[in-house]
């Protein structure tokens, strides 16, 4: 309760002070795109009840069949997906209920289909604006890592992690990194796998980096 009581006060309040760049942004949108300005989708939530992510519009419609996503990015797309400007709107998803500002990312629910049952355990909490996840590497980062990075954080999250979670995300878009996958895609989930081993799991997330496993390790 805490912490929904928390979200809501932050997302009520960064959209008051926002709300300046909001409109400069939906106007820039309809002068260089056009309308719409936000672009929904349906995306997974808390136990995988499905919800419309709201997003500001990056991409101009298709000038010709299959013509790729990143042909159809514009400048103006691409400014804001470097600075997470464009995951602004789900400031609305907040105060929904149906997202929380720190968690795991939002994933499509053809994905989430896919799920085994380790990766289920992402599904327990509210998805986030941010994430843990999110701030050590977002979409360059393989899905096995992402999934074990969520749940590691969905583990052991408390004030002091989300606070850290915070100073990253903050980092992060100063020092932007891992907006997409290799070649400018963003890699789909694969088909589930059977769930690793407690061992292999802690490998896979900490490596051979014992003074990582440490650091991580903290309450």
């Amino acid at each position: 309760m805490a912490r929904r009581t928390v979200s809501l006060i932050v997302a009520m309040a960064a959209l008051v002070v926002l709300s300046p760049l909001l409109a400069v942004i939906s106007a820039a949108i309809v002068v260089g795109m056009g309308r719409p300005v936000l672009f929904r989708q349906r995306r997974s939530g808390l136990e995988g009840r499905e919800f419309w992510i709201c997003k500001f519009r990056t991409m101009r419609p298709p000038r010709y069949p299959g013509e790729t996503d990143r042909e159809r990015t514009t400048r103006l797309g691409t400014l804001l997906r470097t600075y997470s400007l464009d995951e602004l709107p789900q400031l609305w998803n907040v105060l929904r209920g149906e997202m929380d500002i720190i968690g795991p990312r939002p994933t499509l629910p053809e994905q989430v289909a896919r799920y085994g049952a380790h990766e289920r355990r992402r599904l327990r909490v509210r998805p986030g604006l941010t994430g843990y996840a999110a701030t050590k590497g977002r979409n360059s980062l393989s899905w096995p890592e992402r999934i074990d990075l969520d749940i590691w954080y969905i583990e052991h999250r408390n004030i002091w992690l989300d606070l850290r979670v915070i100073g990253w995300t903050i980092l992060g878009l100063l020092r932007p990194r891992g907006i997409t996958g290799e070649g400018g895609v963003n890699p789909d989930f694969p088909a589930p796998e059977p769930a690793p081993s407690e061992s292999a799991r802690r490998q896979r997330f900490y490596g051979q980096d014992s003074s990582r496993m440490r650091e991580e390790s903290w309450p």
